[in-house]
């Protein structure tokens, strides 16, 4: 794809985060699996609910521009996904394997923020009202979703890799 207008530039940012979802959803029983922390292990079901979710709303912006959201690899998530997937394989200590895992988390939740800040700050330039809407939600789900984790890890998980 060319890309020569903010449209272009639009759809392009749509289906790479359309791909790193659909990586996401792959990669979150993994890390629930190696999560010990039960509080956490919760976190990233409830996460893998939500991404499904957002999914369905990202169908919903392509249905409406009548485009195929397929096409377009992710390498910055799957950068951060075999991140996340190195730590589950390192020999650590349980909690400070779950320490990591939050924090590995947290860097793809900002990828996220940034990418779906920016497809928002697109649409709305472009008058897609609908997608601005949708694009909001997942917006605000990404952002309470890095809230929860940090308060895990600043209330609990943290604090037993410390010890």
């Amino acid at each position: 794809m060319k890309l020569q207008t903010l449209h272009d530039l639009y759809i392009d940012n749509l289906k790479d985060l359309y791909n790193a979802e659909n990586q996401i959803i792959k990669a979150l029983p993994k890390m629930a699996k190696a999560a010990t922390s039960p509080q956490l292990q919760q976190a990233y079901t409830t996460h893998l609910e939500q991404t499904q979710r957002q999914i369905e709303r990202l169908d919903q912006i392509f249905n409406e521009l009548d485009i195929k959201p397929t096409g377009k690899r992710c390498r910055g998530m799957e950068g951060l996904i075999e991140e996340g997937q190195e730590l589950i394989e390192e020999n650590a200590d349980p909690d400070v394997r779950d320490a990591g895992l939050i924090a590995a988390a947290q860097k793809v939740e900002h990828y996220e923020i940034s990418g779906y800040g920016t497809a928002r700050t697109y649409a709305e330039h472009l008058g897609f009202t609908k997608a601005v809407r949708l694009l909001d939600q997942i917006l605000a789900e990404e952002k309470e979703t890095d809230a929860k984790l940090t308060t895990l890890a600043e209330s609990s998980i943290n604090i037993k890799a410390e010890r």
